[in-house]
């Protein structure tokens, strides 16, 4: 019996405006990238609640990307300076529970950057890879 290489699974909140649809393009233009990420559209990076990335890590997540519009690009003026400020501060959440920082990963991706958003992918995917699995129920046994 051969045993399968592990393969992340990767969460990843995508700015509606901008870094979904480079997605998007990325797809339109058959640009070739892992098919680890789950995407889920959200208005903006702002939107982004903390708690949802700790669940994506408490349900099996391996990794969670975060991506929206370019500092100063964003449709909502100042969400992607906030998105900054969260990710600051969760990634010092994370940290209590073992989760490292190369787990959580902030990108800006503009409408017209699929291949960018393709290559993000490939990097995170392979960076995972060679993490191994989040082990999260470790950290949570550890915890009681």
């Amino acid at each position: 019996m051969t045993t399968r290489p592990f393969e992340p699974k990767i969460l990843g909140f995508l700015c509606r405006w901008c870094a979904y649809t480079g997605a998007d393009l990325a797809g339109i233009s058959r640009t070739k990238y892992p098919p680890n990420l789950t995407a889920i559209r959200v208005m903006c990076s702002g939107r982004v609640d903390p708690t949802f990335v700790v669940k994506a890590f408490a349900d099996g997540a391996d990794g969670v990307l975060i991506a929206g519009c370019h500092p100063g690009d964003c449709h909502y003026q100042n969400g992607n300076h906030k998105t900054m400020r969260r990710v600051a501060l969760l990634t010092r959440l994370l940290a209590q529970y073992g989760i490292g920082r190369e787990r959580l990963r902030l990108e800006w991706v503009s409408a017209a950057e699929g291949d960018r958003f393709a290559r993000i992918v490939q990097e995170f995917t392979a960076q995972l890879r060679q993490l191994g699995p989040l082990a999260w129920q470790q950290f949570v046994a550890a915890e009681n």
